[in-house]
């Protein structure tokens, strides 16, 4: 009985050993069959989804690069452009003072041929001979004549409000430019930049259509600081014809205006010269003696426009001169 008990417990035993060995296999199996669905799902994800984010960083990086650069190439491609824009409107505007000034002088020359073909024929029904050196010399007079119109000045007269002679605007007497929001310049269909003339341009001879100081309504002002001191005589102003008017007319033109005198600080006491009109259907240059003139020297201009020629929006102010006589410091011109 004693040796079936031990036979019965090492039987026991075994089984027990061979279940805890069954059980421990099948412990390890899974666990390394779930290792190996781990490695292959969980793991193998991390690298990609590192990539993923990556990816996505040096998008939004670039993006971001690309954002700084643009600004730079819009500036570049700006400043470019308004050099070729300025070069050509010089050119422009130079072929087209020259080509009214040949279109008055054919007009002049025809009279001339008018006359003298009708002298000639009235010559020939006298049975007298006309000499052909009268032809020669009347041709020669008129292209000397062609010569000197191209090279002179309209005014004849020193503009000592000639901003490259040394004249400037002062801003803190000026009235606020005109803003208009449909000035922009575009860059592939995109308006990104405002722009508007600046006052200084009154102060230039490059007077072409769009290339004038404009401020808001029909009143404004504007102080000049001179080129140097001056007893003032005569004031200038200039504005487009309604010929090459892109708009076919020039109610943005000023009308009333007044001129003042300032001292060297170019503010306090203003000093009353004269209140005259721009006279839109007349010549384009047109100058107007001062009715009050002055025997000190003074070296700033204040300049008021009391109204326009009808536009309700804004005021153009293409160019304005000031005439007189120069201090004697003895500094002459350079």
């Amino acid at each position: 009985m004693e040796r079936v008990r031990e036979c019965f417990n090492q039987i026991y035993l075994s089984w027990k050993i061979m279940l805890s060995t069954v059980f421990l296999l099948a412990c390890l199996i899974l666990g390394f069959h779930n290792s190996e669905r781990l490695r292959r799902t969980g793991l193998s994800n991390i690298p990609r989804q590192l990539y993923e984010l990556s990816t996505d960083y040096g998008s939004k990086l670039y993006d971001y690069q690309a954002r700084i650069r643009m600004p730079k190439v819009k500036m570049e491609l700006l400043r470019v452009g308004s050099h070729n824009l300025e070069s050509n409107s010089q050119e422009i505007l130079s072929l087209t003072k020259q080509i009214d000034i040949l279109k008055a002088l054919l007009k002049d020359i025809k009279t001339k041929m008018d006359n003298y073909y009708l002298l000639n024929a009235n010559a020939e029904a006298s049975g007298k001979q006309d000499d052909s050196d009268i032809t020669n010399e009347e041709m020669v007079i008129l292209v000397n004549y062609v010569l000197k119109k191209l090279r002179e000045d309209q005014v004849q007269m020193a503009d000592y409000a000639l901003k490259s002679a040394g004249a400037s605007i002062v801003e803190a007497g000026t009235s606020e430019s005109y803003k208009n929001d449909k000035a922009k310049l575009y860059w592939h269909g995109i308006g990104f930049l405002s722009y508007e003339m600046p006052p200084d341009v009154i102060l230039q001879p490059d007077v072409h259509p769009g290339k004038c100081w404009a401020f808001p309504g029909s009143k404004g002002h504007t102080i000049i600081k001179l080129a140097r001191k001056i007893t003032p005589t005569a004031v200038t102003m200039e504005h487009i014809s309604e010929k090459i008017s892109p708009s076919g007319n020039t109610s943005s033109a000023p009308k009333d205006f007044s001129v003042y005198g300032l001292k060297e600080e170019c503010k306090g006491e203003e000093i009353f010269l004269g209140q005259f009109m721009y006279n839109k259907k007349g010549t384009s240059v047109q100058t107007f003696h001062l009715q009050n003139e002055v025997s000190e020297y003074l070296l700033c201009v204040k300049l008021k426009i009391l109204n326009n020629w009808g536009h309700p929006k804004y005021t153009c102010l293409y160019r304005f001169r000031v005439h007189g006589k120069p201090e004697n410091d003895g500094l002459g011109a350079p």
